[in-house]
This record gives structure tokens, C-alpha cells and sequence, in this order.
């Protein structure tokens, strides 16, 4: 079964509690790990880096057999319910 991201951007309208949601994933088996994520840079070995992407304020690693499975694992998201974008990107499996 694939693994997807939630990438949640910093575009919210209220900051809610995490914690009932991913109960929720945990609970039904889904819940792989996730984190805020902070401050950064981008580098490369030859040429000038492009900025970090600042919008990006945490993600949410989950396991569903779709994409639209994983679409339907966003209720509850705080990002998501309070008007925030969450982007939703398979992990293919590779090797």
C-alpha cells in the first residue's frame, strides 16, 4: 500500500489542536509519522540555491491504498478544516 504526504502550508485561519486528529490516524492504522518543520536552506553544488519554500509549515506521512483514500484522511486536519492548503503527494515505492 503507498505512503503520501500531507505538506500543510501556513495558510490556516486558526491554529487548532493536533492531538484528536492523530489519534484518529493512529487508531485506524494509517498515522506513518509527520513533524512541523522549521526554518532551513536550500544548497547546490554548482549555482545559486533558490530560497526555501517558507510556506510550508509541517507535514503528515500516512499510509492509504489511493489518492483519493488518502484525500478522505483529512478530515479533521486542522490546516484543512480551518481553511488552510494541505498538498498531498504519493511516495512511490522504488527498488
Amino acid at each position: 500500500m503507498p505512503d503520501y504526504l500531507f505538506l500543510m502550508h501556513d495558510d490556516a485561519t486558526e491554529d487548532e489542536d493536533w492531538a484528536p486528529y492523530l489519534q484518529m490516524l493512529q487508531r485506524a492504522g494509517k498515522l506513518q509519522g509527520g513533524s512541523a518543520i522549521g526554518s532551513g536552506l536550500c544548497v547546490r553544488k554548482a549555482g545559486r540555491p533558490p530560497p526555501i519554500t517558507g510556506h510550508l509549515a509541517g507535514f503528515i506521512r500516512v499510509e492509504a491504498g489511493s489518492l483519493a483514500e488518502a484525500q478522505t484522511l483529512l478530515t479533521g486536519n486542522p490546516v484543512f478544516e480551518n481553511g488552510g492548503t494541505v498538498e498531498i503527494r504519493e511516495l512511490p515505492k522504488t527498488g
